[in-house]
């Protein structure tokens, strides 16, 4: 953990606009740096948790199929692979 001292250091550096934090772009101080990696960091587990683990890498699937020209979705019709989206609801 870092010191008092270094951690003064940081927190300069963040209200100057760096990003000291990994994942903490656009934080203004190193807190709300720390706040939004943590955030994001839990994001992902998050939506697994909701769509549970098949769902999720459905969902994967299907996103890597996205070009710059068109959605994953279009892409997989287009190819004719099958994405099951029955896999995305949501558990209740």
């Amino acid at each position: 953990m870092a010191s008092q001292q270094e951690r003064a250091q940081l927190d300069r550096k963040a209200q100057q606009g760096e990003t000291v934090v990994p994942g903490g772009t656009g934080g203004k101080s190193l807190e709300a740096q720390e706040h939004l990696a943590e955030e994001r960091s839990r994001g992902g587990q998050t939506r697994k948790e909701q769509i549970g683990t098949e769902g999720y890498k459905e969902m994967g699937r299907k996103g890597g199929l996205s070009t710059g020209d068109e959605l994953g979705g279009e892409r997989a019709a287009a190819e004719g692979i099958e994405i099951d989206e029955s896999k995305f609801r949501t558990k209740t």
